[in-house]
């Protein structure tokens, strides 16, 4: 069964499960006589009360902080850009105006979901429709190049079988399917180079970092694949929950430490070589008052950057953690199913109600707080906002209302906006100076 959003998406795909309780630290093997404490300097806290409303701190008004300069790139292999899900700032969409629009597939409607953030590499762009069709793209014009089917056409699984998505690596497109599938296609042509099968759905796009792609499936079990022959490697399974966000997730790399965050509020650290356990903390907290809360899923990527671990749960709590050892540096009151974007000395965050919060990511004290739907009048006109991407100085969302909004990053100021036409609920990607937004009517737009 699956709960859809007024906003058209659907909300919650139902799995079976146990809920989850407690939080736990495993054996660290990153050095000799690591600790599952927090070794850092001063005191873990929670930064705000988690009955108290986020707001932000007296004390940092008016206080300027660092962002690294824009960078250009030419290419956004993963779904969060590098293994990692993390890239600073990018040199993109300077003119923040359209540059060409193009249909890819089969857009969202009751049965089929697009789930798959866009990647490029080497002059193309890839994307996949809600039936799970892939299709390469010109990525100066949005011409199409090629396109694969890989359905499986078994009715018991038709319900599940929307979504999925793509990452790129060394001249070989991964594919991961709703069609309880993983396959690698020739990037050049679309030609499948192999495909294995699976057990569940996978709704979310592959992580490849070390030979390996690192899948997820919606029963909660990440797996891996060797990249040249697809063979089934070593597999976590998580605690599984009755309730999941539709959004899924995909696993951050950070040299031998891959980051997976489960419907269950988990988020689980292990050895990218075995899958042997280095950490786990629950982002969870229960709200009697919102029936919602009990759906503890993180269906925003984990992103590693300098050393720390960001995550923003369904159930409300966003946190910094240490990746060696697991230790909880702050974590602050904030619903959210999107991707936060660390840079520099902050890391902003979307939350599930319109707000877009700049946190410092030393204290976890908030900077400025900007509420999306200020201008709403009704509840109905109120959007679901996603990303955001620092890209030339601008911080860049879209929404489920089908706007592109671009904001200071140091004050959330407004600076411009663009009509998409269609529901955006897929962050942007960057490549070759442009931003990359696939929306839910299956239409690749280009912003130069």
């Amino acid at each position: 069964m699956m709960i859809r959003r007024p906003l058209g998406l659907a909300a919650c795909l139902i799995v079976m499960g146990a809920a989850v309780s407690g939080c736990g630290h495993i054996s660290n093997p990153f050095g000799k006589g690591t600790s599952n404490k927090y070794t850092g300097k001063g005191e873990r806290i929670s930064v705000i009360a988690f009955d108290d409303k986020l707001s932000s701190s007296e004390t940092l008004k008016g206080v300027d902080f660092y962002l690294p300069d824009a960078q250009p790139i030419a290419a956004w292999p993963l779904p969060g850009g590098s293994p990692e899900q993390s890239v600073e700032h990018v040199d993109a969409a300077r003119d923040f105006a359209v540059a060409w629009r193009t249909r890819f597939g089969r857009g969202s409607d009751r049965q089929w979901h697009v789930t798959a953030p866009p990647v490029a590499a080497d002059g193309r762009i890839y994307v996949m429709d809600g039936s799970a069709e892939v299709s390469a793209h010109d990525l100066a014009t949005g011409r199409e190049l090629w396109r694969r089917n890989l359905a499986v056409h078994q009715r018991k699984y038709n319900h599940q079988t929307f979504g999925g998505g793509v990452a790129y690596d060394a001249g070989k497109l991964f594919v991961s399917s709703g069609y309880r599938l993983v396959a690698a296609l020739d990037a050049t042509n679309g030609k499948v180079l192999w495909q294995t099968q699976v057990d569940a759905p996978i709704h979310a796009a592959p992580t490849v970092a070390g030979g390996r792609v690192i899948v997820e499936s919606t029963d909660d079990n990440l797996m891996t694949f060797d990249e040249t022959t697809g063979a089934q490697g070593w597999a976590y399974q998580a605690l599984t929950e009755a309730a999941r966000i539709l959004e899924a997730t995909s696993p951050a790399v950070s040299g031998d430490a891959v980051v997976a965050s489960f419907a269950s509020g988990e988020l689980v650290a292990l050895q990218t070589s075995n899958g042997n356990g280095l950490w786990t903390n629950v982002l969870s907290k229960s709200n009697r008052n919102s029936a919602l809360s009990e759906i503890r899923d993180i269906p925003g990527r984990p992103v590693i950057y300098k050393g720390d671990v960001y995550a923003v749960s369904h159930s409300g709590v966003f946190a910094s953690i240490e990746l060696r050892t697991g230790a909880e540096h702050w974590s602050i009151p904030v619903t959210g199913v999107s991707t936060p974007w660390a840079a520099g000395d902050v890391v902003y965050v979307t939350d599930t109600s319109g707000q877009l919060i700049c946190v410092a990511r030393d204290s976890g004290q908030v900077y400025w707080i900007v509420d999306l739907n200020k201008a709403a009048k009704k509840p109905k006109d109120r959007a679901l906002w996603s990303g955001p991407v620092l890209a030339a100085n601008r911080l860049v969302v879209v929404s489920s209302k089908g706007e592109a909004r671009a904001l200071n990053p140091k004050t959330g100021a407004f600076l411009k906006s663009i009509k998409l036409g269609s529901e955006a609920l897929l962050s942007p990607i960057a490549a070759d100076g442009r931003l990359y937004v696939a929306t839910q009517s299956a239409e690749l737009i280009a912003i130069r």
